[in-house]
């Protein structure tokens, strides 16, 4: 009588192992998707910040700042005044948008001052820099728009990392009350991850699309994050370039002519570090490069190259404080990729770009041990 009771022990044994194997995937299983879904949906959020270009406020004010420039080129007065007339039309039809109205004090305002501007124009009676000077209140106002707008997507974020965090945490007390289901569950998980890693791939595959800068064809600032989650554990080198007097230089040539020394600085930064380096726009007139960077050394080699690079291109720029050329300054730091150490290592390449500034810009720095 006594294998009855050995054999139900054993089955008993078994499937209460099968179960706590079972209950322990589900964890592991829930733990490894906390840590790496939660960081992949929050990288996708993070690229509706350079999506905001595509915003209608962001566009009212490109058009306005375009009509500007069209004021203020050289140019026949007629030209000029078609150009800036059908820049203002278009921004206003983007501005005058129901929920600017109803959401921001300044619109009213804006709007009518583009009503002036478009009336004193039509009558043919204007002053170039009185229209362009009209024109920065709407334009600021426009600005204002764009920043409350990214406030409320860092909100939005917020909330849904709390949410995400408490539903993790549910999801794990409540796997508790599955533990008999263990392998039912471990089925219908990898069902639905199938599923998951379609969707995940097709999100993916538009996120590629999302990510690159429409003016120079380099990554953006959401790439460079990406890219450097790709290389994990290998050594690389972060180097920032800020182009100096950036501001004056449009301001003495346009906006037109600044946009075209950007795309021939990215050309330029790709062939000094040889098509090596990855090369990415954080905004405005900021440049980011990544590199394979076995040691420091070899990445103060590259801040030379660079440096010397531009120097020797000639880029003419009348307004340039020190009477020179277009110059850079360069801040480095090298790291071992990782999406703990790159916040650390940015912030080192920006701080020896600062101290590159402060020194008087047009030179490199890199940051030791970063």
């Amino acid at each position: 009588m006594r294998p009855r009771p050995l054999a139900r022990q054993h089955r008993y044994i078994t499937w209460l192992s099968l179960s706590l194997m079972s209950f322990l995937a589900l964890m592991v299983l829930i733990v490894y998707e906390s840590r790496w879904v939660y960081p992949e949906i929050q990288a996708y959020f993070s690229q509706t910040g350079n999506l905001t270009g595509q915003q209608l406020a962001t566009r009212s004010r490109a058009y306005l700042q375009d009509a500007q420039s069209e004021l203020l080129i050289d140019q026949p007065a007629q030209a000029a005044l078609d150009a800036a007339i059908i820049n203002i039309e278009l921004a206003y039809g983007l501005f005058d948008v129901h929920v600017y109205r109803r959401q921001y004090e300044c619109t009213e305002p804006g709007l009518v001052s583009l009503n002036r501007v478009l009336a004193g124009l039509a009558l043919r009676e204007f002053d170039r820099v009185a229209v362009v000077d009209e024109l920065f209140a709407p334009i600021q106002c426009l600005t204002h728009i764009e920043m409350h707008q990214l406030d409320q997507r860092g909100a939005a974020i917020n909330n849904f990392s709390e949410s995400t965090r408490q539903h993790n945490q549910v999801l794990t007390y409540s796997s508790l009350l599955i533990f008999v289901m263990g392998l039912v569950f471990w089925w219908l998980h990898e069902r639905q991850l199938r599923r998951t890693d379609r969707a995940t791939q097709d999100t993916f595959e538009w996120m590629q699309r999302a990510m690159r800068d429409p003016l120079t064809g380099v990554g953006n600032r959401s790439a460079l994050h990406q890219d450097v989650l790709a290389k994990q554990h290998q050594s690389l080198g972060l180097i920032l370039v800020d182009i100096d007097y950036f501001k004056q230089y449009n301001d003495a040539y346009g906006h037109p002519q600044g946009d075209t020394l950007l795309r021939q600085l990215a050309t330029l930064i790709g062939k000094t570090l040889n098509d090596e380096a990855q090369l990415y726009r954080l905004g405005g007139d900021e440049f980011a490069a990544l590199i394979f960077c076995p040691d420091t050394e070899t990445l103060k080699s590259y801040c030379r190259q660079l440096i010397e690079g531009v120097r020797k291109a000639n880029f003419a720029h009348p307004a340039h404080s020190d009477k020179k050329d277009v110059t850079l300054s360069v801040g480095g730091s090298c790291f071992v990729a990782d999406e703990a150490t790159f916040p650390y290592a940015y912030e080192a390449a920006d701080k020896a770009l600062y101290r590159v500034k402060t020194a008087g810009r047009d030179g490199w720095q890199v940051t030791e041990g970063a």
